[in-house]
């Protein structure tokens, strides 16, 4: 896939709108009974990246970085102010946030994950754009010294043990992370005239499958 490792400066996604879509197919039966099924495993995001514009060097800005992203050719790293971290936005991150995995005495490569949950029902959404450096890794409770003993790929959110973890060994992770994304347009209109009476560019931003 076509992708940039950079992220969209995160002070011009600061105040945009946007968050998770998801696909659901409703068929109503002859009773009025309803049958629900999606085709997606995994919600997609979508943001509005023209909302963060609050001057025309914020638009100039914007532009080198469309230009440079040729468009929707190449994805990109967004930052989702809403949800960007593996706990809570006001909190800090810890390595026991997430469970990712348990030790079986075989596996060495772990995806990080964030479990979404609400009542009995949960969601685990794989994390595959990790912030660099900011990755804490546990096992059985206890937080490993950065990097000894295992590599996160900033790239794809993998974790790698040198030597596979004990079996029934809990893993944990804690890290800030950013969404991949792509511009979903390839223009940008807007005018000096219009900015400057407050009308801002639609600039719509969609999450990708990496």
């Amino acid at each position: 896939m076509s992708f940039h490792e950079i992220r969209f400066p995160a002070r011009l996604s600061l105040g945009s709108i946007g968050g998770p879509e998801r696909l659901t197919e409703i068929v109503t039966l002859a009773n009025g009974h309803e049958e629900r099924n999606t085709p997606w495993s995994h919600s997609r995001r979508r943001y509005d990246a023209g909302v963060g514009m609050r001057s025309l060097d914020d638009v100039g800005e914007l532009i080198d970085f469309f230009e440079a992203r040729r468009g929707r050719l190449y994805g990109f790293r967004w930052k989702d102010w809403a949800d960007y971290k593996s706990c809570r936005p006001s909190e800090e991150v810890a390595f026991d946030d997430q469970a990712i995995g348990s030790g079986d005495g075989v596996t060495t490569v772990f995806q990080l994950s964030k479990t979404y949950r609400s009542g009995a029902q949960d969601y685990v959404r794989p994390i595959t754009k990790p912030v660099p450096g900011s990755v804490r890794i546990g096992v059985s409770d206890d937080e490993l010294q950065d990097t000894i003993g295992y590599l996160v790929d900033t790239a794809t959110g993998l974790v790698t043990f040198q030597s596979p973890p004990d079996l029934g060994t809990e893993i944990t992770a804690g890290f800030e992370f950013d969404v991949p994304v792509r511009f979903d347009s390839d223009s940008i209109l807007t005018s000096v005239a219009n900015f400057k009476a407050g009308e801002v560019p639609d600039v719509p931003v969609v999450e990708v499958r990496t």
